[in-house]
């Protein structure tokens, strides 16, 4: 077999083939062994039929065309291990010569996007600068807040509602008078904004046993996007009573004995809350750094099948205001994809099982799933080698984060170490993996399966 590439352009090739009729021939003869087991001829058993027979009955080109749309598949995986190219997409095959006769061969040619080629920036000890580090007696009281609210209890109220409270209620959208999904009973905060849209307006000023209409655009499924009638029923109105900061709820709430000790150690969780956010900030910007010092051609035709896709499941296609904020997203979720790939390459970054295994257990926690039946989902539909190349992603940024410089806006130098000093698994890895370990490069869009999710991070 003998293949040749054509660049058409810095993300497509065009390859083209030549099969001897000789390599051709095995797929030829399974042909001819299929189409016999299908085909009743009178004087032979089923499966018995010679070639000459079955190629009368059916025809050669008949033959030839199974063979053919058998053998593609094995002879374009030959043509790409030949070329070296990294194909992404789907390929667009012309078939230019089917072999009629003896002397002739299986000719096609073949249009794919591929990856384009990346060159680097210089990364080794780029600075960066982030943020001082700052801690206010409101963050301090926040992180109270936070631990307060574990052990708060709800008590029912009679008036209407107001932003914070915790309400029962039921609710019901449809589309064009037909139901969508109805739930019943469901506990909500208001004003959280985790369900649906003007959700939160509709319930304030509402009392227990009002109900009240509204449209707001669905969240997920089919219909995600599309602007539905929905209707609410508050059955409940609590508030969240937070208990008092003494001892005894030090006592029951941590380790410490006073008040005292827990507000100390309350101020120490802020100060590193604060740092891990300036680890986040600097691994931001790492990835932005590398984003504008590095020149990465874009395949339109996978952009534009995003993009339609995107907006499609949205039921938004005639929207040109966010097919274009669409559009400038998925151009850099697929540069940043492409930057980090090569990135990964010149790193040598490997994923072990038990790196895999941490990704899956965070996924599956987002989309609330039991984490073997997530991974079994995964594995199942085929995702494993996408989730695979994420967590490689996770660690290329990770290492280019571990050997740039970090600095405060004053000058001083920030080590990441000290933000995350605990090592996972017991390996040596530094903070800068666990600083980037939520990049977003894959994180679960609103309304998404986690098969949609896996998809999209593939090209």
């Amino acid at each position: 077999m003998k293949s040749a590439v054509e660049n058409l352009s810095p993300t497509r090739v065009k390859l083209t083939v030549e099969v001897p009729s000789e390599e051709l021939q095995p797929h030829v003869d399974a042909a001819l062994k299929s189409i016999g087991e299908q085909i009743q001829v009178p004087g032979f058993r089923k499966g018995k039929v010679p070639a000459r027979i079955i190629e009368q009955r059916v025809g050669k080109g008949a033959v030839l065309q199974e063979a053919v749309n058998d053998s593609l598949p094995e002879f374009f995986g030959k043509a790409v291990e030949e070329t070296g190219v990294e194909p992404i997409g789907q390929p667009e095959v012309d078939i230019t010569q089917v072999p009629m006769k003896d002397e002739e061969q299986l000719e096609f040619t073949v249009e794919v996007d591929v990856r384009p080629e990346v060159t680097l920036p210089d990364y080794d000890g780029m600075q960066i600068q982030v943020d001082n580090l700052e801690v206010t007696d409101a963050d301090v009281e926040e992180k109270m807040t936070e631990l307060r609210e574990r052990f708060g209890t709800l008590t029912g109220v009679e008036r209407p509602v107001e932003s914070g409270d915790f309400v029962s209620i039921d609710l019901k959208a449809t589309i064009d008078g037909e139901d969508i999904d109805s739930v019943e009973g469901v506990s909500y905060e208001v004003g959280s904004g985790n369900m649906l849209e003007g959700l939160d307006d509709a319930l304030t000023g509402m009392s227990a046993g009002e109900t009240k209409d509204f449209s707001a655009p669905l969240a997920g499924g089919e219909q995600a996007g599309q602007s539905a009638d929905c209707t609410v029923t508050v059955q409940s109105v609590k508030v969240r009573e937070l208990p008092e900061v003494d001892d005894d709820f030090a006592q029951m709430a941590s380790e410490f004995d006073t008040a005292e000790e827990l507000k100390a150690d309350v101020a120490t969780q802020a100060e590193q809350s604060k740092k891990f956010e300036q680890g986040v900030q600097a691994r931001d910007k790492v990835l932005e750094h590398l984003l504008e010092n590095t020149e990465i051609a874009l395949p339109e035709s996978i952009i534009e099948s995003e993009v339609h896709q995107h907006l499609e499941q949205e039921g938004r296609l005639e929207d040109e205001e966010h097919r274009a904020e669409v559009d400038e997203q998925t151009r850099k979720a697929l540069k940043t994809q492409f930057l980090l790939d090569e990135l990964g390459k010149t790193e040598e970054v490997e994923v072990g099982q038990q790196e895999l295994i941490e990704y899956l257990m965070m996924q599956s926690q987002q989309y609330g799933m039991d984490p073997n039946t997530f991974a079994q989902m995964m594995d199942q539909q085929g995702q494993v080698e996408g989730i695979v190349g994420e967590v490689a992603r996770r660690k290329a940024l990770a290492a280019a984060l571990d050997k740039a410089s970090i600095v405060d806006a004053d000058g001083n130098a920030i080590d990441l170490d000290e933000i995350m000093p605990e090592r996972q698994g017991g390996e040596e890895e530094s903070a800068a993996g666990d600083a980037a370990a939520d990049t977003a490069t894959a994180d679960p869009a609103e309304g998404e399966t986690p098969d949609e999710s896996a998809e999209r991070t593939q090209a």
